[in-house]
């Protein structure tokens, strides 16, 4: 005895596994068992060749979502001006509101890796700056005569970067060329 569902979803109820078969081939579908430690288990009437191409179509959808972007890269030295940190910093914000993954990269060159405190310094300044749109998926970590950091885009934060990228209170009559 099996509970049986024809293909649209509606209970036959509580029969045969024979009379389900049968229902089956009468109407050029496949009997396909769904719950087999219920009691009695539970049987539906579907085209399992079309079930399967679904739901391989609907797997390679995800893992194309899941793949949110590429990795980029952004590198710095212990001695970077504010100008050069502050162009680095928004480039690394246009990243994470594109939703890719940003690996920032420290390098130390000579004898400033003996005062690796400043670039950890450094790191966090970043990782401040970007807080309110980009969360850490790999903290500072020291390898060799670098330090590596891995941000990451927050939910609902790159709606939120493009919408402070966007000019606000900007008229189509501003600009160079504007006459009052």
């Amino acid at each position: 005895m099996v509970r049986c569902i024809d293909a649209n979803g509606n209970q036959i109820g509580v029969i045969p596994i024979g009379q389900a078969r049968q229902l089956a081939e009468a109407a050029g579908l496949d009997l396909v068992e769904i719950a087999p430690n219920a009691d009695p288990p539970v049987c539906r009437i579907m085209d399992y060749g079309r079930y399967k191409y679904e739901q391989e179509k609907r797997e390679k959808q995800s893992r194309q979502s899941h793949t949110a972007g590429k990795v980029k890269e952004i590198k710095f030295h212990v001695n970077v001006e504010e100008h050069d940190y502050q162009t680095k910093l928004r480039h690394v914000r246009e990243f994470i509101a594109e939703g890719h993954r940003v690996k920032i990269t420290l390098v130390f060159r000579g004898r400033e890796s003996m005062h690796q405190e400043l670039g950890y310094e450094i790191l966090n300044r970043l990782l401040r700056d970007c807080e309110d749109i980009a969360m850490p998926i790999q903290v500072p970590t020291s390898m060799g005569r670098m330090l590596v950091m891995m941000l990451g885009p927050r939910r609902g934060a790159r709606a939120a970067a493009q919408k402070s990228s966007a000019p606000s209170g900007a008229s189509v009559a501003s600009g160079p060329l504007a006459r009052s």
